[in-house]
């Protein structure tokens, strides 16, 4: 790895552009959110618990296995609820803020904190805890008894799961400036895929060699800005086709067999991207919600119903989209055309991450703390 003295001028840049992101969107002039009107009822739901653990001042996005629900909590805590109730299983306190989301196999569970410690835990207690010489943004993949990590200056590392020994260290270099938000981290049968700028990279899990890459987006512009193209989480993956969206300039879809890029089309959005495997689903910038067919990228529909309430990135369950938004509802869209289904209230407060799949429930949690599970009828 680099020395951190060379990471510090691009993770700065990072912080001052988040922080240009943020002045924007409280502007007094941001566009105000359409008016929804009633509600529609096309699909029941039932809501079959809730739980609350806490504020998530963090926006630290849940994770989900068959059967828990992990979740940050109020005190720089982990915690896990059971699928099926919502009981608390356990908590364990970190002792300072989690920076990214959660990673887990269902066994071992990893974050990295705001002081650039990777930490794995299991049952409620601690196995681990190593400091990175870079922040992270994107939750830690944990799979085949390794924890995998991508970290701000586009490097990616493998480290022991039992142990915490770091095993290989993959560093890309790029553009100073990098996103502030969670990437790409996924593994497709002995592949593991990473987003690096605005690239999908295909790496050996065992050593960290690069298999293939394939480009969603190529950096233009004349400023720092202009070129940030970096790939945004979550992606699409179903079987071996794995689309992304690269920040603010297009969606993609790859197969990561082999790193051919099936298609790619301009999109302006900065969230990730949900699907199945006919259609793939995102928002753009202003909340326009946009299908795309999943085998050549061309236009399915949009609906414009949604602009402006800070949505988050959709997944599909049956013949309905969720997206959770802004002020702590989700809404249930028609696969086939985008039309309202139904519409869920929270707590008022946002919505943190994408929805999750837990079986047959979908479940969200609000920056609150509140965690909701709903089954649709």
């Amino acid at each position: 790895m680099k020395p951190a003295a060379h990471r510090m001028p691009r993770l700065w840049l990072a912080a001052l552009a988040l922080a240009a992101l943020v002045a924007c969107s409280s502007s007094p002039d941001k566009p105000r959110p359409v008016d929804l009107g009633p509600a529609a009822t096309v699909v029941g739901t039932q809501l079959v618990w809730s739980a609350q653990v806490g504020a998530n001042p963090g926006a630290v996005a849940p994770r989900a296995t068959a059967d828990r629900v992990f979740v940050a909590g109020a005190g720089n805590s982990i915690v896990a609820l059971a699928a099926e109730s919502g009981k608390e299983l356990w908590r364990l306190a970190l002792g300072s803020p989690v920076m990214t989301g959660i990673g887990t196999d269902g066994d071992t569970v990893a974050v990295v904190t705001q002081n650039n410690d990777l930490v794995a835990m299991a049952a409620g207690q601690p196995l681990w805890r190593v400091r990175l010489g870079a922040s992270a943004q994107t939750a830690p993949l944990v799979a085949g008894r390794r924890v995998f990590v991508l970290a701000a200056d586009r490097s990616v590392s493998a480290f022991d799961g039992q142990s915490g020994k770091r095993l290989w260290t993959q560093t890309r270099t790029g553009e100073p400036l990098v996103l502030n938000q969670p990437g790409a981290l996924l593994a497709v049968g002995d592949t593991l895929v990473a987003g690096l700028g605005g690239r999908l990279v295909g790496l050996n899990p065992l050593n960290g060699s690069v298999r293939w890459e394939a480009p969603i987006a190529n950096a233009r512009g004349t400023n720092e800005v202009e070129r940030l193209v970096d790939i945004v989480g979550p992606v699409s993956r179903v079987g071996n086709s794995v689309c992304a969206r690269a920040y603010a300039s297009a969606v993609g879809c790859v197969d990561a067999s082999n790193g051919r890029i099936t298609w790619s089309k301009s999109a302006l959005g900065a969230q990730g991207l949900g699907g199945d495997d006919r259609l793939v689903f995102g928002s753009e910038s202003d909340s326009r919600v946009q299908a795309w067919q999943r085998s050549n990228g061309d236009a399915a529909w949009s609906v414009d119903r949604l602009k402006h309430r800070g949505l988050t990135a959709p997944v599909a369950l049956g013949r309905v989209v969720a997206l959770g938004d802004a002020t702590g509802l989700v809404h249930l869209i028609s696969r086939e055309d985008g039309a309202e289904m139904a519409r869920l209230s929270t707590d008022g407060s946002a919505i943190v991450g994408a929805p999750l799949l837990v079986g047959p429930s979908l479940v969200v949690q609000t920056r609150n703390g509140g965690v909701f599970a709903w089954r649709p009828q």
